[in-house]
């Protein structure tokens, strides 16, 4: 249902938009001719008077001296079906107020702001029609506030730093972010509720951090481009979605979609992408028995990529992810990379007959592309390389960019600035048109544009097990459901065994492998480790990564805090079958986990946990694996060590 306001000519107005259940009130507000906002729930403060606007080069600023020519109110409540994910069906509903702004001074400019206020969230964004001598523009700064009590608590990682988003996540004051943090920023306030800013469909824009102006107020501070600017665009043109996902707990802030939401349909047919689960000539190397440049223990052999391929058929696995098995991995390939070509083998890897016994096996190939951010050297090759990859029936690319800025024409640019976002994007179409789907490692940020685009099954984005061997503790993993993950899914490369190898000992239990399966959700999902460990050392543990999909019907998340312990529920999209995982920090925990999400009938409960004396350090194979019958009126009492874990597949009998 639509409604047109009669038209208005106001310097000084405000307009209430209430969330379909009323417990959200968000506020858009004109005052002395400048534009705010502010929201509150259950008549509580969320985010104070904040202003809104731009700064344009060349141009005064956008946001001031402005009147209210009209808005516009809807009311929308369907159902959305995401291709893949966490959920398959989310509920969109939301009201949503459009305003019309106008300038009452020289070139009168116009802009407008809409407004969608959901049960469990506030989005907005800005939009600029093309306009009498207003047809491109250059911003140098977006003015967006996010005025939030300072003695809020905020989990973040720094932004602008060399390794991108690849940070430990620490616990401050908001007082305290005076630099740049990455969101999605997760929020504690005084009066206890959970938020967390974020963005949705990220288009031709840099990236938002945040971080607090001179007012004491958080503002965005939107990722630059080498010339100091912040976008250039053609007119028209809309921002993406300022976010603020807005919660009671920090448990019920891990089931917010509304980021999909937020996104667009497809527009095209990708009835053709398929979740898969992989392993791969990976873990091998970065424990040092193999090496991703040619030489007597290349990794990316054929004869190595066959064996690996006879192992997944045995394993039950449908893929394999092949890296180093192109040129240009010699030497130092950090400064060489943009010496890599993407459509030529080393002399021991022959691509079309690997991918030709691949497709005798039915198993499906893992390209892999590590650009090490030399963006222009990867453009030039890129509708070639995709073209070699179809030919050999390739439909899964693993992309990189390692290097800790990107390269094009002799300018450093960050990963998440317009720049950056616009080569993902290049990407992720051109893959779309040929059939591939991507896992893009050292991406820019979810913003829920796989709604739009499902064949970017996942991403990179935080740190993940890679940097096990010192630089991550277990209380990493219980950070990640409500920071990183709340912006989609997450390569983590889980399933590594080989705990206690002294190049890349693990701070987890064996058991607690298990648990990454559920507890970080990945349309590609890889089983990292070598194969001997899944067929020969512990085959019992790897049933569990065997059964579990790639793809959920639904998800609960049962209990949790944040940097402590998550335990999750997701039902299987394709059967009656429920998966648990729960992870938890340095300490030992005693969980009693409810089963009344189930439907009626009965399960049998196959629970992989730890031992009472499994430890992480100490410990770290120590294990149990039981079965149980269990319906939906019983409880589960489950043990989880220090940086331990478990899984739980309740198969419906």
């Amino acid at each position: 249902m639509f409604k047109w306001a009669k038209l208005f000519s106001q310097d000084n107005a405000e307009k209430e938009i209430l969330s379909p259940d009323k417990r959200i009130r968000c506020f858009f507000i004109l005052k002395n001719s400048g534009v705010f906002y502010r929201i509150e729930k259950d008549n509580k403060p969320i985010v104070e008077l904040s202003r809104l606007g731009f700064l344009i080069c060349g141009e005064k600023s956008l946001g001031d001296n402005l009147k209210l020519i009209r808005y516009h109110t809807k009311r929308c409540d369907e159902k959305v079906e995401l291709h893949w994910g966490e959920d398959q069906f989310l509920q969109n509903n939301y009201n949503e107020t459009t305003f019309y702004l106008a300038e009452t001074k020289d070139s009168k400019r116009i802009m407008t702001l809409k407004f969608r206020v959901f049960d469990n969230a506030v989005a907005f964004r800005y939009e600029i029609p093309p306009q009498p001598k207003f047809q491109r523009i250059t911003i140098a700064d977006e003015l967006t506030e996010f005025n939030i009590n300072t003695n809020s608590i905020a989990w973040k990682i720094p932004a602008f730093e060399p390794d991108r988003y690849e940070y430990n996540y620490e616990k401050a004051s908001v007082h305290e972010l005076i630099h740049s943090v990455h969101t999605p920023l997760t929020i504690k306030t005084p009066n206890g509720y959970y938020l967390s800013l974020h963005e949705a469909a990220l288009y031709n824009y840099g990236s938002m951090t945040v971080k607090l102006n001179d007012k004491n107020s958080l503002q965005s501070d939107i990722t630059p481009l080498s010339d100091g600017t912040k976008a250039h665009v053609n007119l028209p043109f809309e921002t993406p979605w300022r976010l603020i996902m807005i919660a009671d707990s920090a448990i019920e802030l891990t089931t917010n979609r509304v980021m999909f939401c937020l996104n667009d349909p497809p527009a095209q047919d990708f009835s053709w992408v398929e979740p898969i689960k992989f392993i791969g000539i990976w873990w091998a190397m970065y424990v040092g028995e193999w090496t991703w440049a040619p030489g007597e223990r290349h990794g990316a052999t054929t004869e190595h990529a066959k064996e690996y391929i006879n192992d997944a058929v045995e394993l039950g696995i449908r893929g394999l992810l092949i890296e180093g098995w192109n040129d240009g991995w010699e030497g130092n390939w950090l400064e060489n990379g943009i010496n890599n070509k993407f459509t030529v083998s080393t002399p021991d890897f022959n691509l079309d007959e690997v991918a030709r016994y691949a497709r005798e096996h039915n198993i499906e190939l893992v390209g892999h592309h590590e650009t090490v951010g030399f963006i222009d050297n990867y453009e030039n090759q890129l509708e070639d390389a995709y073209n070699y990859y179809a030919l050999n029936k390739i439909h899964y690319i693993k992309t990189g960019y390692a290097g800790s800025m990107m390269t094009i024409n002799g300018r450093r640019e960050y990963h998440h600035s317009q720049l950056g976002v616009n080569h993902y994007q290049k990407t992720l179409e051109l893959a779309a048109k040929k059939h591939i789907c991507l896992d893009i490692h050292e991406p820019i940020k979810g913003t829920g544009i796989e709604r739009t685009w499902p064949n970017l099954l996942s991403r990179e984005g935080a740190r993940g097990q890679e940097y096990e061997g010192g630089a991550l503790s277990p209380s990493h993993a219980c950070f990640l459901p409500y920071t990183r993950l709340l912006s989609g899914g997450m390569d983590y490369t889980n399933g590594i065994f080989d705990i206690t190898n002294s190049i890349k000992r693990l701070s987890t239990t064996i058991s607690r492998q298990l648990a990454y399966f559920v507890t970080i959700y990945s349309g590609m999902a890889m089983a990292a480790d070598r194969p001997f460990m899944y067929k020969e050392r512990f085959s019992d543990l790897f049933e569990f990564i065997k059964d579990v999909p790639t793809n959920f019907a639904k998800t609960i998340p049962l209990l949790g805090e944040i940097g402590e312990y998550y335990i999750v529920a997701r039902k299987d999209r394709n059967s009656e079958d429920w998966y648990i995982g729960g992870v938890t920090d340095e300490n030992s925990r005693r969980v009693n986990i409810s089963l009344d999400f189930l439907d009626s009938g009965a399960y049998e409960a196959k629970i992989y946990a730890d031992s009472e004396d499994a430890h992480y350090r100490d410990n770290p194979f120590g294990h149990e694996i039981q079965k149980k019958h269990v319906g939906r009126n019983d409880t589960l009492k489950i043990y989880l060590a220090p940086g331990g874990g478990f899984a739980i597949h309740l198969k419906k009998t």
